[in-house]
């Protein structure tokens, strides 16, 4: 266009033209107009800047041919061509996907809107098409892309790190759930398959050798049930044996890829699952090893990677986690229950008399119990019998229980000629002095047998279940002779109850934990002794008292039994 100053008038309304060539070239956007052949008539700098041409080269151009030639490669041509037919007569068009051809031959990503020419310029059907860099813009939609395609994988990466860290939540809770070894390690196998491998074997190293402890395949029944005596019943694959022999003797992890069967007669373990490959994995926590883990895959699933590796390692750590917890609580437990045990009695052999106990520790715990029973004679002849629970399932329970029992011994012994009561009163008030126990209860009942040879029994009851006396006319409790907890009223007296005790008759003393659990009352819990003993009063007193615990006991909590049997009526003499 060529600048100067004058009017014109298209439409009735003065133009400047100086101001139009001003605007049309500051518009910020490149402008031609092409006729109705496709050649450029007008332009402005921007369009030639952006197009490549020198000023003044793009007028006459064939837009048709130059912008857009025929042939061109589909990179480079533009779904939209912008064209003296998008600007017919009436209609507006645009695009933003529109690519041009550059003087040089580059392209040039291109937004677009083409309206027609009025007719009233004399181009005929011509267009005029404006037109805006688009690369800028397609460069930061790429990167927004990218952005995005990376978060997406970041998401992707975090749900399944968030799964697999759920999924080994899950292995740790299968293996601290319960204190049962082997049933951890079942619940544990069947959480790997198919998860980690197409089989999952576990061997627990036991004396020179080691047993198959676990095993799963994710189709049932591919594996036996039974086990022998190596905790198998198929013949093991010479390989893997060595490679599990070799983790059990300190060896590291052992990767199998040749499991074919040593004779193609035989049917062996890694057979029967189609083995492609085995991973073998110590079970191992400092310089202790606990035994093997095999995971096996089949042909037809992916090889052993390294990520499914690192992830084999770190179950296997956790599962050695989860039996050195096992192992270490088992040992607990039993020197807890060898601790109580040594604090028991042995009951003293009493002519006239049978005497039997019964202590079972709760199951699945490591705590000392504070329960205990007690049986000692006097020196007259009489013989204590004692039951009693201080609060508490520890050590200190335990000690403090076994200050108790031996304080009421030494009360007992010092003045035999108290009744029940008036010994466990200064019971109450050596424990408020010297704080023997927080909460304690017990039963001392008095055996006394009298010149014609029966027996009588005298008992005080502090805060405990009450005596149970089986005779042959029936069962029932001995209600008498309570009072509260020791050490709660030091000054307060106990009082004393005395019954004769039949021929053939059973005095039962027991801890709460047989009558009273989660599940029942103490009434509850009371009647079905009452009822259990009436079915089996006839049984030997040893296996009376253990058939009590075994039936009847909470084995959340530790039982205690003590009894004492009065002979039977000698059988009258034919003639006397």
């Amino acid at each position: 266009m060529k600048s100067g100053r004058g009017e014109r008038d298209i439409t009735g309304i003065g133009v400047d033209e100086t101001l139009m060539s001003a605007l049309f070239a500051a518009v910020g956007a490149g402008v031609y107009a092409v006729d109705d052949q496709g050649r450029v008539f007008a332009c402005n700098p921007w369009a030639e800047q952006l197009l490549g041409y020198e000023p003044g080269t793009l007028i006459g151009v064939d837009a048709h041919r130059a912008l857009h030639p025929p042939g061109a490669g589909a990179a480079a041509v533009p779904t939209q061509r912008p064209t003296s037919k998008d600007g017919a007569p009436g209609r507006r068009t645009s695009g933003d996907r529109a690519v041009f051809l550059r003087a040089d031959g580059t392209s040039l990503q291109v937004w677009w809107t083409a309206a027609p020419l009025p007719a009233a310029l004399g181009h005929g059907e011509g267009a005029v098409v404006v037109f805006h860099d688009a690369t800028a813009e397609r460069e930061r939609e790429g990167r927004r892309a990218e952005r995005y395609a990376h978060s997406e994988t970041m998401r992707e990466q975090a749900e399944y790190d968030l799964a697999e860290a759920t999924w080994l939540g899950e292995l740790t809770l299968a293996m601290t759930s319960t204190l049962d070894t082997d049933e951890a390690l079942h619940r544990l196998v069947r959480q790997l398959v198919p998860r980690l491998a197409d089989t999952a074997l576990i061997d627990l190293a036991e004396g020179h050798g080691y047993r198959r402890a676990a095993h799963a395949h994710h189709i049932a029944d591919i594996l036996p049930a039974a086990s022998s005596d190596q905790g198998e019943t198929l013949p093991r694959h010479p390989a893997h044996h060595a490679a599990v022999s070799r983790v059990m003797q300190g060896g590291g992890p052992q990767h199998l890829t040749d499991l074919a069967p040593a004779a193609p007669e035989e049917t062996d373990l890694m057979a029967v699952v189609q083995a492609e490959e085995a991973f073998v994995i110590p079970l191992r926590l400092r310089a202790t090893t606990f035994g093997a883990l095999t995971l096996t895959r089949a042909p037809a699933g992916p090889p052993f990677n390294v990520a499914d590796r690192a992830l084999a390692e770190e179950v296997a750590r956790r599962i050695s986690l989860g039996l050195d917890n096992t192992r270490l609580h088992a040992a607990q437990a039993d020197i807890a229950t060898a601790l109580q045990r040594a604090l028991l009695t042995a009951l003293p052999d009493v002519p006239g008399i049978e005497l039997a106990a019964h202590y079972q520790p709760a199951q699945h715990t490591a705590e000392v119990g504070g329960d205990w029973y007690d049986a000692f004679l006097l020196h007259d002849g009489d013989l204590a019998l004692v039951i009693g629970d201080v609060t508490g399932h520890d050590i200190q329970a335990a000690s403090r229980m076994s200050e108790l029992r031996n304080m009421l011994r030494a009360l007992a012994v010092d003045r035999p000629e108290e009744t029940p009561g008036q010994i466990l009163r200064r019971l109450d008030t050596a424990q408020a002095r010297l704080t023997l126990a927080d909460s304690a209860t017990a039963i001392l009942a008095r055996l006394r047998r009298t010149t014609s040879g029966a027996w009588q029994a005298s008992w005080s009851v502090a805060g405990h279940p009450p005596p149970l006396l089986i005779t042959a006319d029936g069962v029932g409790y001995l209600t008498g002779a309570r009072a509260m907890l020791l050490g709660l009223r030091p000054t307060a007296e106990r009082p004393t109850t005395h019954t004769e005790l039949p021929a053939d008759a059973t005095l039962l003393l027991y801890t709460d934990a047989l009558v009273e659990s989660r599940a029942q009352s103490l009434d509850e819990g009371m009647t079905r002794l009452r009822q259990h003993v009436t079915t089996h009063r006839h049984l030997p007193l040893p296996e009376l008292c253990a058939k009590l615990a075994r039936d009847l006991g909470d084995p959340r909590d530790d039982i205690t039994l003590i009894a004492a049997r009065t002979p039977p009526l000698a059988p009258r003499r034919h003639g006397a």
